[in-house]
């Protein structure tokens, strides 16, 4: 292969990034390097770039550089991470500690432009509004306060006004710059040359702009859209630095120390160390209760491992010699020691972790109709309020009128309705969804909420309990079934197995004296059973195989009832014959039924994907009338499941609960975790969900839907008021006071409609 088809990915951080049409100039500049291709990310502030070796990297930073932006090498990007620390690379990738965050919060630059701009500006709007509060000079005082709010706090509009106008382009930001720029340069030049800054002086509230030149001022409309544009920007940086905690909570799961085992047969002895120090071809022990520090293959010792993280499926697999084993999985029943096959960034847990960051890549297809509109929107203000100036003066009118006509055209143009459409939409909406149990991360969610035709939904801790419970005993004639629980319970009391913590609870639930007893003379045997005596007589519970390799009886009856089930099995012996036979599994949560029958109301139609075995799966799915099945799923076939759905053209919801299904909804048009799951697909998902029940699917989709609907509203009733009002203010119909207060009430207008959210 040759130098120039020789390719290679690199992750850029890119800085100064506001809004859609910035992710398309930064992609749009990359992609004009030859061979390069370039996703842009405006949540994660990331560009994954592919592009060939004899490009340099210095080419691509210099080609984000002049499209407007600061970039730079990713962490992880920046060189091969070692062997030693693949894994705190991955964290530096993902974005700062949760410590860093809050600290992050604490200190950040543009809420603090916020307070200071909202604690500024309240009290100019007051003496605009209210001409009882009108004392001599207040104007002057007005402008004290509102000249810090429309220089420094709306120096972020400014700054990328300047920066998109050097590139060409234009933007609301060019209009919330050039808008409130004109109404603060008009107050001033009525405060110094016109006749604002006489004592006594009061706002006109007239209709026209016929009156006297130079006796207004319009402070309050440019303080007022600074801050509350702010208040949108504020609510879209938290949502940003959210971005990276599915990564981090991914890395979470694996320990930070393990017990490496060092020296020959003689003199081997364990080695606390970090994790980051472990090598492929060392040896470590992982005791019950532990998580697996690397990829690997048991050398000694038998135990249970419960890989849910993975496959979503409940009960633990059996772990012996030879056996491979998943890093951040945990032991129970037994310890094991394992040579390590792959450490740090090369462990299916960071790959998984990679998956996750790649499919949010992959799903920044998310452009604010704001935006879109706004590329046709503000050249025409901008074009209408010149014009508009132009024929004032054409037809012999002063230059002051002329002026004020063009303010005015302005002003009411002004996006301050614009910026509150979607902030305070969801702010009423993801209010209302807390208090039902659901949690909304932003716009592109709502976006993505509003036309999706498919959802795909785990089985394990989302259909199902994702616990495992008794959910049948069969006995032998004579025999008592809650006896015989008891009788197992009385063997695996001391267990931390999930299996074995199921079977206790179902004896303690039922009374059972036998219950209550303990073993004497007690053996585990890792991934088959245990023995021991109970009440003087030998007992045993476990596989059944097991318990007929002990030389205990199986009546022909249980032995069929055990071949039947989908569930895993127990059999319970004593007396030298097998009496009970004990099934443990995952139940359908209450609801379910009934929150699939809601979501094909929607319009949506259902799937379940899941890690679990056929039998259990096809059961489940039949209960439930779902008659797509996907079984046997790994985490990875859960995203190509994902990605096939959408490439046939179907927009694809995901609903898990589990890091196995984390890569999954980060991919899907639209994530939805499930309450009580893990922070890894929470942090991946678009909706998060605090109600541990399967309803709550049905009225995330539907709140989302209604949010999105208002969003819509306000953004229409915004563009249509202002567009309506236009022609008055460029006729002369409206001054620049009177078309602030229009500009107002079209503000109060998307409040309003956004409130009726809270009967959503």
């Amino acid at each position: 292969m040759t130098l120039q088809h020789e390719t290679r990915t690199i992750d850029l951080g890119i800085e100064g990034m506001t809004c859609a049409s910035c992710v398309s100039r930064v992609e749009k500049r990359l992609g004009r390097l030859d061979g390069v291709e370039a996703s842009v990310n405006l949540a994660t502030e990331k560009a994954r770039v592919h592009f060939p070796a004899a490009i340099s990297i210095d080419e691509l930073l210099e080609a984000v550089r002049a499209a407007g932006y600061r970039a730079s090498v990713s962490a992880a990007s920046a060189a091969p991470a070692a062997p030693a620390a693949p894994a705190a690379a991955m964290v530096s990738a993902a974005g700062p500690a949760p410590d860093a965050d809050r600290a992050h919060a604490a200190s950040d630059p543009l809420l603090t432009r916020l307070v200071i701009s909202a604690v500024l500006t309240v009290p100019v709007v007051v003496l605009a509004m209210v001409p009882a509060l009108q004392f001599t000079f207040w104007q002057w005082l007005s402008l004290v306060l509102a000249a810090p709010v429309v220089v420094w706090g709306g120096w972020p509009f400014h700054r990328a006004a300047a920066v998109n106008l050097r590139h060409g382009a234009l933007t609301m930001d060019t209009l919330v710059s050039l808008g409130t720029l004109t109404a603060f340069a008009w107050s001033l030049w009525s405060l110094f040359f016109g006749h604002a800054g006489m004592p006594g002086m009061t706002h006109e509230w007239t209709f026209g702009v016929r009156g006297t030149p130079g006796g207004d001022i319009y402070l309050e409309v440019a303080a007022g859209v600074i801050t509350i544009l702010l208040l949108g920007r504020v609510l879209e940086a938290r949502s940003k630095r959210r971005a990276g905690e599915s990564l981090r909570t991914l890395l979470d799961l694996a320990p930070l120390e393990v017990s490496v085992l060092r020296g020959g047969d003689r003199d081997e002895h364990e080695e606390r160390v970090p994790v980051a120090g472990i090598r492929p071809g060392d040896c470590f022990v992982v005791r019950p209760g532990e998580r697996i520090a690397a990829d690997g293959v048991v050398v000694r010792g038998e135990a249970g491992v419960d890989e849910s993280m993975l496959t979503g499926e409940p009960a633990p697999v059996d772990a012996r010699p030879g056996s491979g084993v998943t890093a951040a999985t945990i032991v129970h029943g037994g310890s094991l020691v394992v040579e390590a096959r792959r450490v740090g960034a090369d462990t299916r847990l960071a790959q998984i972790a990679r998956l996750v960051e790649d499919a949010q890549l992959g799903t920044s297809r998310a452009q604010r109709l704001a935006d879109r509109i706004s590329a046709v929107f503000v050249p025409i203000v901008i074009v209408l309020a010149a014009a508009t100036a132009i024929v004032w003066v054409a037809t012999g009118s002063p230059v002051e009128q002329a002026i004020t006509a063009a303010v005015a055209v302005l002003v009411i143009a002004c996006p301050c309705a614009l910026g509150l459409a979607t902030p305070v939409a969801i702010l009423v909406g993801t209010g209302r969804g807390a208090e039902r149990g659901i949690l909304i991360t932003g716009p592109e969610a709502l976006d993505r909420a509003g036309d999706v035709d498919t959802i795909l939904l785990d089985k394990t801790g989302t259909l199902t309990t994702g616990r495992m419970t008794v959910t049948r005993v069969t006995v032998a004639d004579g025999v008592d079934a809650a006896h015989a629980v008891g009788i197992a319970a009385a063997l695996e009391r001391g267990s931390e197995h999930p299996i074995a913590r199921a079977i206790v609870e179902a004896a303690d639930a039922s009374g059972s004296a036998a219950g209550g007893a303990r073993a004497n003379g007690f053996r585990a045997h890792a991934g088959l059973g245990v023995d021991g005596v109970v009440d003087g007589v030998a007992t045993a519970a476990g596989r059944p195989g097991f318990l007929t390799e002990l030389g205990f009886l199986m009546p022909t009856g249980l032995a069929r009832r055990a071949a039947d089930s989908d569930d895993t099995i127990v059999a319970v012996g004593w007396a030298g014959e097998v009496r009970a036979v004990i099934e443990v599994g995952d139940t359908v949560r209450d609801g379910a039924r009934e929150a699939i029958e809601r979501l094909r109301a929607l319009g949506l139609r259902p799937a379940l994907v899941t890690g679990d075995a056929e039998r259990p799966a096809a059961r489940v799915a039949a209960h439930l009338g779902i008659d797509e099945v996907h079984a046997g799923v790994s985490p990875e076939g859960k995203l190509e499941i994902v990605r096939a759905a959408q490439s046939r053209g179907h927009r694809v919801a995901m609903v898990g609960d589990g890091v196995n299904d984390a890569a999954a909804l980060a991919a899907a048009d639209l994530g939805i975790a499930m309450g009580g799951g893990t922070d890894a697909a929470a942090s991946a998902s678009d909706l998060a969900l605090t109600r541990d029940e399967p309803g709550a699917i049905a009225d995330a989709v539907s709140l989302a839907r209604a949010t999105l609907r208002t969003i819509r509203g306000n953004l229409f009733w915004a563009f249509a008021y202002n567009v309506a009002a236009i022609p008055l203010a460029a006729a002369g119909f409206l001054n620049p006071m009177i078309a602030g207060a229009a500009m107002a009430f079209s503000s109060v207008f998307v409040v309003l409609n956004s409130l009726r959210l809270r009967r959503a």
